[in-house]
């Protein structure tokens, strides 16, 4: 190959270039570098700040020439772009922010950048479908593996090392995949089912892109492991009526989650409840009643006169032993009926 580069740079000082960008590249490539150091070598090469952005994430990486991130505002319009081409598919962009017109090795360059880029997303991801290997993710969510273990997988899975990652326990009989395209629009998100369960792992989520019928629960924690067990702990207590839950925001009542199943049973407010449920209809006004807390508000949501809603209440406090008006009483029918929930859930 040296001697190659030297018989053409006698040739032609254009050829002799254009050779030095392709081994360039073909260098790097067997090194197998990542995403950001391509950029880096790059903007080193051209003299000016390169970038490189995929379509599944909302981060482009941009370098400038002296081997930092490129701290200036992005371009209007890049001076020269190429995609980034993987299975016939774009899959991300390439570009150079040039304040004078393109060099003359310029789309060489780029057209080598571009390769090398899809190499590198073929390699370590993230491919371009929401679906991944439920390997890969199990080895993100697992309380069992190791940090340098979770961090490859995540890699692989195409999140930055740098960002944390949220993860979804979800429920429903929509493709995981679609599910992850309504909550993630334009961001990268990841899914697969595991343990009977669908799991999306993404860096931001709009809680209000579920549709209807799905149920969730969202992991607050930074750390994925911690992330799924809170997701999965909010997704039972998950409803009809409040499909979509944040761990956060269950506070005090994720306590209840913990309590053995056995002592749950044998408490008598729970078998209660549990008799109750035998009644949908008396199941539905309790529910509504403790949501809201007022006799009126619960009238409104059934479409029921609100002294009908009175004497469904009084008999249904008869049946559980508790005087629903009485602030302590319905203290006890919420926690007896989030109780039983978690029980069916």
């Amino acid at each position: 190959m040296e001697a190659l580069a030297a018989r053409l740079s006698q040739l032609d000082s254009e050829a002799e270039g254009a050779l030095r960008v392709v081994m360039f590249y073909d260098t790097l490539m067997r090194r197998r570098v990542d995403l950001p150091a391509l950029a880096r070598a790059s903007a080193g090469l051209a003299e000016c700040v390169a970038g490189i952005r995929l379509h599944g994430t909302a981060r482009a990486i941009r370098m400038a020439p002296d081997g930092g991130e490129a701290r200036t505002p992005p371009a209007q319009e890049a001076s020269t772009s190429l995609p980034v081409i993987l299975d016939e598919e774009e899959v991300g962009t390439v570009w150079l922010e040039r304040a004078e017109p393109a060099g003359p090795l310029d789309e060489l360059l780029l057209d080598r950048l571009a390769i090398a880029a899809a190499a590198v997303v073929e390699r370590y991801g993230p491919a371009h479908t929401t679906m991944a290997d439920p390997a890969l993710v199990e080895l993100v969510i697992s309380a069992d593996g190791d940090d340098a273990a979770r961090h490859r997988a995540l890699r692989l899975l195409g999140f930055a090392a740098d960002l944390p990652v949220r993860v979804i326990a979800v429920r429903s009989r929509l493709p995981l995949e679609r599910i992850g395209a309504l909550v993630c629009p334009d961001r990268l998100v990841k899914a697969a089912p595991v343990a009977g369960v669908g799991v999306l792992l993404a860096t931001a989520v709009d809680p209000d892109g579920f549709p209807p019928g799905a149920h969730a629960g969202l992991g607050a924690a930074d750390s994925p492991e911690r992330s799924w067990w809170e997701a999965r702990t909010a997704l039972r207590f998950a409803t009809d009526r409040r499909p979509v839950v944040h761990y956060d925001g269950l506070g005090a009542l994720a306590l209840l989650a913990q309590v053995p199943p056995a002592a749950a049973r044998a408490n008598t407010d729970v078998a209660a409840i549990a008799r109750l449920a035998e009644q949908p209809e008396d199941l539905d006004t309790l529910d509504v009643y403790c949501a809201t807390g007022s006799l009126r508000r619960a009238a409104e949501l059934l479409h029921l006169h609100h002294s009908s809603v009175a004497r469904r209440l009084e008999q249904i406090g008869r049946s559980l032993g508790v005087e629903l008006t009485d602030p302590a009483g319905l203290v006890r029918a919420r926690l007896a009926l989030v109780s039983w929930r978690l029980l069916e859930a």
